[in-house]
């Protein structure tokens, strides 16, 4: 049977925010006589927008099952993280969270959890976890996390990144509808030296000429597929429309667990600019998988691997009837069955040297 334990590591040093942070992290572990002799390790991290459940809930949809459970019964060990500044993570003024700072919190959280593993001490009871296999993975934004973060700790032994192009990460439209325009800003800018996008001209140009309201109708059908609820659908949208606005949900709506109100808004705000992580995915040694939906925010698929390009081993899966919010779709299995034999193929690789 799993076992969930619930965590709040102290990261106040590692970031200098002049005042006290921790990372909220959720490690779901295997029985002990289900680990395999070589063990293994995910970290995974959620997108702008989502918090640990994202990973730990069974979320609604056609399909079936919560991702950290469904791989910690084949034996992993499944460590989904708050980042900082969203879900129970500690907040903090939005504009000082950048990639840096977000990173470095992430990498202390997580070097903290080994550490407690390897010594025993995580559980009562849990037999000490020595030398696994880590890999990091990375959802939306949290990929884009997830390879800053192995380019400057060299953490992983391989990266999950889903749903997010190392080249330009950029949402999709219906057939026949006009394209979704973003704003691009550059990487660790502050607001009050940006006084506009890099791309203002184009943005004025698509607000004059689109009608009110299509951008969150072509959200809708790129984040998720034909067979989601529009229940569903619709509690999503409400509940990016309130990150949008700055507000709260309206009255009568529960928040979901698997949803964070609160987003690190220096780094979120570039995350789709063209190339924002590009000089730190082209330094990626370890094996990749670049991982997505059918629908989702990476406009060239097969154009992927050049951007690891320092990397030995560049896998790609495009996982048939899903959105960019992998974990609500029918297919949700698959996808996580190509990120476990990922998984395995990584221990495979550090086994071999």
């Amino acid at each position: 049977m799993a076992t969930q334990v619930d965590l709040r590591i102290d990261v106040t040093n590692e970031v200098s925010l002049g005042e006290p942070a921790h990372v909220a992290a959720s490690i779901v572990l295997p029985d002990p006589d289900c680990l395999p002799e070589r063990p293994l390790v995910c970290f995974a991290k959620p997108g702008g927008g989502y918090s640990t459940g994202y990973y730990t809930c069974e979320l609604p949809g056609p399909g079936q099952a919560a991702q950290a459970s469904w791989h910690v019964a084949r034996g992993w060990i499944f460590v989904a993280i708050d980042n900082l500044g969203s879900g129970s993570s500690s907040s903090h003024d939005p504009d000082c969270l950048d990639f840096a700072v977000m990173t470095e919190a992430a990498h202390a959280a997580e070097q903290d959890i080994l550490l407690r593993m390897a010594n025993g001490v995580l559980l009562d009871g849990y037999p000490p976890v020595h030398q696994p296999t880590i890999i990091g993975i990375g959802q939306s934004m949290g990929a884009s996390l997830v390879i800053y973060q192995q380019s400057r700790r060299r953490g992983y032994d391989g990266l999950g990144i889903l749903g997010f192009s190392a080249v330009h990460s950029h949402p999709v439209t219906p057939p026949g509808e006009p394209p979704i325009v973003v704003s691009w800003f550059p990487r660790g800018s502050d607001r009050d030296e940006v006084e506009e996008p890099l791309n203002a001209a184009v943005m004025e140009a698509a607000m004059a000429s689109g009608p009110e309201g299509s951008e969150w109708k072509s959200l809708a059908w790129g984040f998720h597929y034909d067979d989601v609820p529009y229940e569903v659908v619709e509690q999503d949208l409400v509940h990016y429309d309130a990150i949008a606005r700055g507000e709260g949900l309206p009255d009568g709506i529960e928040p979901a667990p698997w949803n964070s109100y609160a987003t690190p808004g220096k780094a979120a705000r570039s995350t789709l600019t063209p190339g924002v992580v590009a000089t730190e995915a082209a330094a990626i040694t370890v094996p990749v998988l670049s991982i997505m939906g059918v629908r989702d925010l990476v406009p060239d698929p097969y154009g992927e691997a050049r951007a690891f390009r320092s990397s030995r081993s560049v896998d790609l899966f495009i996982c048939p009837r899903m959105g960019h919010m992998h974990n609500f779709a029918g297919t949700r299995e698959l996808f996580w069955e190509r990120i476990h034999s990922f998984g395995n193929w990584c221990a495979a690789v550090k086994a071999a040297g």
